[in-house]
């Protein structure tokens, strides 16, 4: 389906002042457009919107028959024909030409060039002669790389375009024979040729091939033909059947057929290559994909067979990575992104994808019989044989995907591929003839007079097989009156863009399809122009961007107010549009005050979405008030979230209660409603209302109910994390549920530990190197609460860290603890008992504050735990001194930990010897049991020597050391270990049970 819009694309129109009536012509490059007449070719500079001057005009050998230009090298290439007998000549350097009568350089292809005579090459033209052994009939130019494809009776023959370096200043333009590529029964009537991809088109069919230089499964190129492809079996079966029953009687016809892919090989065609150059091995291709093939059938409904049924305007259209080529940049840097092929039938023409997967994308039927057609980025351009008509195409759309492939998301949009193309004008021109296109401007040949002769005319039957291998090409009969050469500049996007959503304002009472339709076309007009960076102006990108962020405004404005199955393209257009929410509410019309209007689902999705974002941007009460009443309407069990964003900060909390107690009254009424309301309640400064709410539901019901909107706790705004007036309430009445809410946040991945972090510095109002006692609760609840996605050593080290710090600072919370040390040993298995000699130890000093003994024993319960690594907190002891007893027990259960026992003993016989045996009875076991007799018996009995004040305390532990040695040892070895120098009366009832145990036992 094709729509028709009446809108104006082409623009101001001149003539171009040619001598003779054009035989062929085409344009290209910057300013250049070449018009060919009998034996001569006529340059035209074309710049600006009314100026067309001739440059330079030079004779040709023959009459031309084919015209090609190639911005990529600047050389124009020409199929000529004199005396029955066609040639192919290049054109290089043609802009020094001055005069007509200027020397020209003509050398053969592949020549080399000796240094003293090419420098007669610099300040004139050359001409290129490429001798074939066959009749060429069609040329391409590659759009990129500026190599030249010729098509010849059943064969292809590619020149590499190259530059001959004569010396460091100076280098000239030539071509190799690089490759020829052997297609069989089909003789191509047009030929494109871009990057690698071939396209070869006959009376009715099309083949689209990549050349690709990288070998396949080790196989190479030879320099004799061999075939790439398998054709079909029965294809020569075929052919002989239709040259047995061919005759003035009967006429063969083959089925239509469309094969895409590998399916492609089938076709029936043997393709096969053969190297000829001997160009660096980079530049060589190995192997052939077959992409498409598509085989049309005449209409033979009708007795007479009409002879003009065939294809035309074969063209492969490039579009290149967007930015990746401005108007300084060579057209060999250009980066392809995707490649288009067209063709067309009299009456239908066919666009095809043809990189990654090849695929039918539009189809045009045109209301009159075409003539010629040329594909742009923006539109396709068909003239009849009086209109012009121009339609839209889908390539910008189809490259949008191929360069983001996360197009069609919450964040990006581009209208579909598949959408119906339309034709924007048909323009009435008489007796056009011929159209080619280059930049922005279309070049037309017109003739007002009778029937043109055809091109190509063959018996019907010959339409039908491809067994004919003589094309003839029209030679024109003498020049006559009545002709023009036209150059119709087509109107900048931009100006197109706004006649279009001009002209889309007549469909919006309407409320219908249509409007969408001509906006999108509208945003894939600008959008093609953005992708066509060497065709911008200076200047041009800024307005074209700006054209572009209006038109996803346009179609966000659509997409809101009608209702659609695609209504949720609202949020990516308007995120594109660079729209604030603010902005988009007031474009709306806000007239219809009665309660039952319906707002239509995409502006409610790009609502609730963009409230869901945290945007930096506060709405006015007045527009905050008109989101609630909005949801009220539309979907108000979101009202509860919708007043927790932290764009609806200004909205007015008696409105919002009152929206919120209708729900209530409805029976919608919940823990994440109570919760609201409750904050909405302190907001109004209604503290008895804010109590009742938060009474109405248990502990644990409200934690749920935070996990469900984290927003009535914490948000963020510039990237910072803000806690809600709620939270800094519930820090000062309830922390526990604060602590346990946050907890589940993180429990839910709804909050991440450092946000959770910064949330509590924040709500304490506490710099970064400050911890909050609140920070600390927190801490100790995720190990409590076991959490899997915290990493047990690094939450250590904070809780370590802190209560290091507070030990030896003196520094107490500043609050008071969630939990003691006895209820965190209790409820966590991260909490170990703290060793029994431990509190002897710590019994013997009197600390200031019960915090700090919390602080230590919770430091104490951690480094007793069976999930600690003792050897991380080593490094943060030095500022916790041994000098008091709270540093001394954590540097000797450190040291215990590490297992250096010895030095554990020494330490506690200087400090506190009243611990030494429960230390012992403690930690000496097993393999350590030795050291009882080794170490601690030989030291208590040194230090009894020495006398003191500590003499009793030692004197009882000998003794109590002694018990424990005399039932660990033989009698022998008891002897052994007992000092020399004792009292035999002190040792010896220690000595008589040793003696005496075995008998007991």
């Amino acid at each position: 389906m094709v729509q028709l819009y009446n809108l104006h694309p082409f623009g101001s129109q001149q003539v171009v002042p040619c001598k003779l009536e054009p035989e062929r012509f085409c344009g290209g490059g910057r300013d250049a457009l070449f018009v060919a007449a009998g034996c001569k070719v006529e340059a035209f500079a074309v710049a600006g919107q009314e100026l067309c001057q001739p440059r330079c005009a030079f004779s040709t050998l023959g009459r031309v028959l084919r015209l090609a230009y190639s911005e990529a090298g600047d050389y124009l290439v020409a199929i000529e024909e004199k005396n029955k007998a066609t040639f192919l000549r290049a054109y290089v350097n043609w802009r020094s030409k001055r005069t007509e009568n200027s020397r020209v350089c003509i050398r053969m292809v592949g020549h080399n060039v000796e240094t003293p005579f090419s420098e007669n090459f610099r300040d004139q033209m050359s001409i290129i002669e490429m001798p074939f052994s066959e009749a060429p009939l069609c040329i391409s130019c590659c759009p990129v790389k500026g190599d030249l494809l010729v098509g010849c009776t059943n064969m292809l023959v590619l020149f590499s375009l190259k530059y001959q370096i004569i010396n460091e200043e100076f280098s000239i333009l030539d071509f190799e024979r690089s490759l020829i590529i052997h297609v069989d029964n089909i003789t191509p009537v047009e030929i494109s040729f871009c990057v690698g991809y071939v396209g070869v088109m006959s009376d009715l069919e099309v083949l689209i091939l990549k050349l690709e230089s990288d070998p396949k499964n080790g196989e190479r190129v030879n320099h004799h033909p061999r075939k790439t492809s398998n054709p079909m079996k029965q294809t020569e079966g075929v052919s002989n059947e239709i040259s047995q029953l061919e005759s003035d009687d009967f006429v063969i016809c083959q089925k239509p057929m469309e094969l895409l892919g590998k399916k492609s090989e089938q076709s029936g065609l043997s393709v096969t290559l053969e190297s000829t150059g001997l160009a660096d091995e980079k530049l060589k291709y190995f192997h052939i994909q077959h992409l498409l093939y598509r085989r049309f059938a005449p209409d033979i409904s009708s007795y007479v067979l009409p002879d003009d049924i065939k294809l035309h305007s074969l063209q492969l259209l490039p579009i290149y990575q967007t930015g990746s080529s401005d108007g300084k940049n060579s057209s060999q840097e250009k980066e392809l992104l995707s490649l288009f092929c067209f063709f067309s039938l009299p009456h239908v023409g066919y666009l095809y994808m043809v990189v990654k997967s090849v695929e039918l994308m539009s189809v045009y039927h045109y209301p009159e019989k075409s003539q010629q057609a040329v594909l742009t980025p923006q539109f396709l351009h068909v003239i009849t044989s009086n209109n012009l008509q121009c339609f839209t195409v889908r390539c910008s759309a189809a490259a949008a995907r191929e360069e983001d492939p996360y197009m069609d998301t919450t964040l990006k949009a581009c209208p579909p591929v598949s959408m119906d193309v339309c034709a924007l004008r048909i323009q009435l021109f008489i007796g056009l003839k011929a159209i080619c296109h280059f930049k922005n401007h279309i070049i037309l040949l017109t003739k007002a007079d009778a029937e043109a002769i055809p091109e190509r005319r063959e018996s019907p039957k010959r339409l039908l097989s491809r067994k004919d291998t003589n094309v003839k090409i029209k030679i024109p009969p003498v020049a006559e009156a009545g002709w023009n050469l036209y150059i119709v500049n087509t109107v900048s996007p931009v100006q197109l863009y706004k006649e279009m959503v001009d002209y889309s304002n007549t469909y919006k009472t309407a409320r219908t399809q249509s409007c969408i339709h001509l906006l999108s076309e509208a945003h894939l007009l600008v959008r093609a122009a953005l992708m066509d960076a060497s065709q911008l102006e200076p200047g041009e990108k800024a307005e074209l961007l700006e054209a572009f962020k209006e038109s996803c405004g346009h179609l966000g404005d659509c997409y809101s107010r009608l209702d659609t199955q695609h209504s949720h393209l609202t949020l990516p257009y308007y995120k594109m549009s660079g729209l604030s929410l603010a902005e988009v509410l007031s474009r709306m019309d806000w007239t219809v005050e009665d309660a039952s209007h319906k707002y239509e689902r995409g502006l409610i999705f790009y609502i609730n979405h963009s409230l869901y974002e945290n945007l930096d941007e506060e709405l006015s009460e007045e527009l905050a008030a008109r989101v609630v009443q909005m949801f009220h309407v539309a979907e108000p069990k979101q009202l509860p979230h919708i007043l927790c964003s932290p764009s609806m900060k200004n909205i007015n909390p008696s409105t919002a209660m009152s929206y919120l107690r209708k729900l209530d009254a409805s029976g919608l009424s919940s823990i994440l409603l109570t919760l609201t309301k409750a904050a909405m309640a302190l907001k109004m400064g209604d503290l008895d209302m804010h109590k009742n709410e938060m009474k109405s539901h248990p502990e644990m019901k409200l934690v749920c109910g935070f996990i469900l909107e984290p927003r009535l706790l914490i948000q963020q705004r510039k990237g910072q994390i803000v806690p809600t007036e709620l939270a800094i309430h519930l820090k000062e009445t309830q922390p526990a549920l604060l602590v346990a809410s946050v907890l589940g946040l993180q429990k839910n991945n709804k909050i991440g530990i450092d946000e959770a972090d910064s949330f509590f510095k924040v709500l304490c109002g506490k710099d970064e190197d400050t911890i909050p006692q609140l920070l600390v609760d927190f801490w100790e609840a995720q190990l409590v609460a076991c959490l899997p996605d915290v990493v047990l050593q690094e939450l250590f080290f904070k809780l370590t860290s802190q209560y290091i710090w507070r030990l030896s600072k003196r520094q107490p919370p500043d609050t008071t603890p969630l939990r003691t040390s006895e209820e965190l040993i209790n409820a966590c298995g991260h909490y170990g008992l703290i060793y029994p000699w431990v509190h002897i130890l710590i019994s013997s000093d009197f600390l200031a504050h019960e915090n700090y003994t919390e602080d230590l024993l919770k430091l104490q319960s951690l480094m007793c735990g069976p999930s600690f690594d003792i050897a991380s907190i080593i490094p943060f002891l030095e500022p916790l001194s041994e000098d008091t007893i709270a540093g001394l027990s954590v540097h000797v259960l450190c040291r215990t930990r590490l297992k250096e026992y010895e030095q554990c003993i020494d330490t506690l016989l200087e400090r506190c010897p009243e611990a030494v045996i429960p230390y012992a009875n403690h930690e000496l076991k097993e393999e350590n049991r030795t050291l009882w007799w080794k170490k601690l018996l030989p030291e208590l009995c040194q230090r009894i020597k020495c006398g003191g004040e500590k003499n009793q305390l030692y004197l009882s532990s000998l003794k109590e050391t002694l018990s424990v040695v005399a039932v660990e040892l033989e009698l022998k070895d008891f002897l052994n270990v007992l000092p020399e120098d004792g009292t035999a009366a002190f040792f010896l009832p220690y000595l008589l049970y040793c003696s005496r145990k075995k008998s007991l036992t």
